[in-house]
């Protein structure tokens, strides 16, 4: 197993690739880890988020999230954090509170709809 790049002089990035419906972090020209997402109306459904092992311990999902969620903002959606990772970070970020929605059953049911269609 080799070690993942390291670089103060360079700094993660966090890249929305709707053709892949996912957030992308990357450190250099690598892809350290992902927030997936689905849209749904004026909302957007975060359901997985994952770094890559070599990348962890670094901060690298608080960087991710934060830029996800800025990005739903600038974008007029509001956000529906399905994934464990970005409901605990909305908990301790209330200043995305404006934009976070419940996590209801019906969205529940949409998105297990949309994964497995």
């Amino acid at each position: 197993m080799t070690d993942a790049p390291t670089s103060p002089a360079t700094p993660p990035t966090v890249h929305r690739v709707d053709a892949k419906n996912r957030y992308e972090v990357r450190v250099g020209d690598e892809i350290a880890g992902f927030a997936a997402y689905r849209d749904r109306e004026d909302q957007r459904v975060l359901y997985h988020t994952e770094i890559k092992d070599a990348f962890s311990g670094r901060g690298l999902s608080s960087v991710l999230v934060t830029q996800a969620l800025t990005d739903i903002r600038e974008s007029g959606k509001q956000v529906v954090p399905v994934c464990p990772l970005v409901a605990a970070y909305l908990k301790k970020h209330e200043e995305f509170s404006d934009i976070a929605r419940p996590v209801t059953p019906e969205t529940l049911q949409w998105l297990d709809r949309v994964l497995n269609s």
